[in-house]
């Protein structure tokens, strides 16, 4: 069995020789490093923060903000093995075979694989999330719910669909890879898990297209040396483009910048609160829509209305997945709204309840929505980052839309009403929240014009330099990543075995 090695505890100015070395040890760095487990390749994992939160290691994610408000650079990640794992919601939901196509009322969008390229890895990717048994939208909605009744939209645009919830063992809500996957790394003897490893530099060889070594430090002073055969940079959205753009000694622009893409469409899941407000005629709705609910098979369920493909593609808007936030209470107004419209319809509105609507959207990628180095350095001499926060009024309005559509399907099934609250871009604004969900920084695609990555990972012109993660997504769906990243990661994985025999 190997051991989870402190790097601190290394000889300074070791080289270590190694087949692959995954640079980030989150859950695409986990992932690919137990993909590869009993594998005859000898794997390096390094993660730069240890088993625990520490606040000196968390400051190297300090970076500079300018534009829409978002959440501080150092605030949405953490730096310690399962990365992002740490603080997650636990909330899965598989993207949707749209998500995956060039729409055309969506620029830059399309992947150079289908949402089939990924469907082998689904299975894996949902045991690895522990989100229990394969359910989303594949069942009758009664079966899904296990309790209650969906709300009838009578046809339309919006439908309700599901998220899965990862959950741990010991009923932990949800799954920390970090925790959760330590004893599976140990075992795997292939295997070696490094802590407390900084990369500081990814070092090209003087023709520019092969990683010949990395420069790796520690924040005690140590220095050393890896040399690989291939590297997969896996740090997420942010780290990744950091480290690229930082390793420019032979490429002037950084490594896979040479169409000046590497950081350009950054983009984050839009959470705004009280978009609307809805109201149910019959009376409360089934608790399945505000709260999570445990099903007898052990899967954990939580309904939400998400957009066709059809309604995506004649409205022209982007994924959208609404959800009931929290009761609300309706003013004299709006309640003389609702009898109103409940006598107009010829319903008993007697037993009406009122809920808030919350939202995950959809970004339209924008080139100028970027990440670039700032002149500050952080402890070990990297330059930070500037981040260049956009959202468009169209996102919004594109969103309103759907909002629109709900309203009216709600009406046509006599189920009941909705108002939207958000009609200015201050409004929508006003209670924003984010997913910090970091994408789309190292996007994929086949022309190198178009993006850093091909459809495999690999960075453009380059031999052994692969990318893993949510930072490789060109455009981004509603559902939140981290189940669709681990499954592209396994593909990668595979792909691996493959190229590296």
């Amino acid at each position: 069995m190997t051991a989870l090695i402190d790097a601190r505890t290394l000889a300074d100015r070791t080289t270590l020789d190694t087949d692959l070395v995954i640079i980030g040890g989150g859950p695409a760095g986990i992932s690919l490093a137990l993909s590869l487990a009993g594998s005859k390749l000898k794997v390096l994992l390094l993660e730069s923060g240890g088993v625990n939160f520490d606040p000196a290691i968390q400051k190297m994610y300090s970076g500079a903000e300018a534009g829409v408000r978002y959440a501080p650079l150092d605030a949405g990640r953490l730096r310690q093995l399962g990365g992002g794992t740490n603080h997650w919601g636990g909330y899965c939901r598989p993207m949707d075979a749209i998500d995956f196509e060039t729409r055309d009322w969506v620029p830059h969008s399309g992947w150079p694989i289908s949402k089939r390229a990924l469907e082998p890895y689904f299975p894996r990717a949902q045991a690895l999330v522990e989100a229990g048994p394969w359910i989303y939208d594949q069942k009758g909605d009664a079966e899904n719910a296990g309790a209650g009744s969906v709300l009838p939209l009578n046809g339309g645009g919006l439908y309700t669909s599901w998220f899965q919830f990862s959950k741990m063992r010991g009923d932990v809500l949800p799954t920390q890879f970090g925790n959760r996957y330590q004893e599976d790394l140990k075992r795997a003897p292939n295997i070696t898990p490094l802590l407390h490893a900084n990369v500081t530099a990814i070092r090209l060889g003087t023709n520019g297209k092969q990683v010949e070594r990395l420069d790796v430090a520690t924040l005690t002073g140590k220095h050393f040396t890896v040399t690989p055969r291939f590297v997969v940079l896996a740090c997420g959205g942010v780290e990744n483009v950091r480290l690229l753009l930082a390793s420019n000694d032979v490429m002037k622009n950084g490594i896979g910048n040479q169409n000046d893409l590497v950081g350009r469409f950054f983009a984050d899941n839009p959470i705004p609160r009280d978009v609307a407000t809805l109201v149910s005629f019959a009376g409360p709705l089934a608790p399945f829509y505000g709260a999570n609910q445990k099903l007898p098979d052990g899967a954990i369920m939580r309904a939400t209305f998400a957009t066709t493909a059809k309604f995506c593609r004649t409205a022209k808007v982007a994924g959208s997945l609404s959800t009931i936030e929290q009761p609300v209470d309706l003013d004299e107004t709006g309640k003389a709204a609702v009898i109103t419209t409940a006598i107009a319809l010829g319903v008993d509105a007697s037993n009406a309840r009122t809920y808030s609507l919350g939202c995950g959207m959809e970004l339209m990628p924008d080139p100028d929505r970027r990440l670039t180095l700032a002149g500050q350095k952080d402890a070990l001499g990297l330059p930070r980052l500037k981040l260049e926060m956009r959202i468009a009024d169209e996102d919004f309005a594109r969103f309103r839309r759907t909002l629109v559509e709900l309203g009216r399907q709600l009406l046509a099934s006599k189920a009941g009403m909705l108002r939207i609250n958000c009609h200015k871009r201050e409004d929508w604004l006003k209670n924003m929240d984010w997913g910090h969900h970091h994408l789309g920084t190292t996007r994929m695609s086949a022309d190198p014009k178009q993006g850093v990555v091909d459809g495999d990972g690999l960075v453009h012109g380059m031999g052994n330099l692969y990318i893993a993660g949510s930072s490789v997504f060109p455009s981004y769906s509603a559902s939140n990543p981290t189940l669709n990243l681990v499954a592209l990661t396994l593909r990668l994985g595979d792909h691996l075995k493959k190229v590296m025999a």
